[in-house]
């Protein structure tokens, strides 16, 4: 068996892959550089590759992704090869994520930051607590359930949105599923804080245009660690600039976020790079290596993989 690894890795990430597949070759590079050499012959890829270059992966059986997203992938994938995500591995550090933007706005860190730069002492007034919020999940999957375990613990009422199964788990207080547009309108309407954390499908593309943000509260929260494109970028930057929402962005659209557009100067959207899932927090990258040596090991036995991509959705088998 070849196996190629395109993500960064450690000592310890290497023991556990070898240990997956011991008579294995396995060959290791960043995935920026990879080729049509380094493809062609792989039984296993782990990491995301420029998609084009699976066309002269004749020999693949798995594509692991060390994502939980799977855009540009499932048509590109081989015939007869599975496809995996890493669903699971983000959710710690990404509901971390979520919840400290969360806070930053709620108490207006955000603005004490700016007058901090500016050597100015000057209180910005009232602040806001997660208390008695209400908090509206949409993708409530692993991310979101993490955002929303913890919001409820201190104290909000959370309502999640699902694609499939409307069954409510113990940290939500209402739980939904393929809810119509006059239902999310309606939804949106009650929320102080609308968490996105959806992946990139065409379902979930501009769900969050400008009639949508419309429906939202005055004052209400915007966060979004899913897609950029889940949001219509200009009706948000219209709604913040008038002061009628706050928002809380890792992702944008387009993606980085174009140097001298508005929102950088916004002072009540607080944005940063897509970092909040990656390999910045060790337990991520933990989690991805142990998602994909569990796969290699399925794949040897000839179990059913973890964590499968619906190649008609997109989405991870349920």
């Amino acid at each position: 068996m070849n196996i190629l690894v395109a993500i960064p890795v450690e000592e310890a990430h290497k023991a556990r892959l070898s240990a997956a597949a011991p008579e294995a070759s396995i060959t290791y590079i960043p995935a920026k550089q990879a080729n049509e050499e380094h493809v062609k012959n792989a039984d296993v890829i782990f990491g995301n590759i420029d998609p084009k270059l699976l066309i002269h992966a004749k020999k693949l059986r798995l594509l692991q992704l060390l994502s939980a997203g799977t855009d540009g992938y499932v048509e590109a994938l081989p015939e007869g090869c599975a496809l995996c995500n890493t669903t699971g591995a983000f959710s710690l550090a990404i509901g971390e994520h979520l919840l400290a933007m969360l806070l930053t706005l709620l108490k207006r860190m955000h603005q004490y930051r700016d007058n901090q730069r500016k050597g100015v002492w000057l209180d910005m007034g009232n602040v806001r607590s997660v208390e008695d919020l209400t908090v509206l999940v949409l993708g409530m999957g692993d991310i979101g359930g993490s955002f929303a375990r913890k919001v409820k613990g201190l104290g909000a009422y959370v309502i999640g949105v699902r694609r499939k199964n409307a069954e409510k788990p113990p940290y939500a207080d209402e739980a939904y599923a393929n809810v119509s547009t006059s239902e999310l309108d309606a939804l949106l309407e009650r929320a102080d804080v609308v968490a996105l954390a959806m992946p990139g499908t065409a379902e979930t593309r501009g769900i969050m245009d400008a009639g949508r943000i419309a429906h939202m509260k005055k004052d209400a929260i915007l966060l979004n660690v899913g897609r950029g494109s889940a949001v219509d970028t200009e009706a948000l930057a219209d709604a913040v600039g008038r002061g009628d929402i706050l928002c809380g962005l890792d992702v944008t659209d387009p993606e980085p976020l174009p140097e001298g557009h508005r929102l950088w100067g916004m002072e009540n959207a607080l944005i940063t790079p897509h970092v909040s899932g990656f390999f910045h927090l060790r337990q991520t990258h933990d989690n991805m290596v142990e998602i994909a040596a569990k796969n290699i090991e399925r794949l040897l036995r000839g179990e059913e993989f973890l964590n499968t991509v619906d190649l008609k959705t997109g989405y991870r088998r349920l």
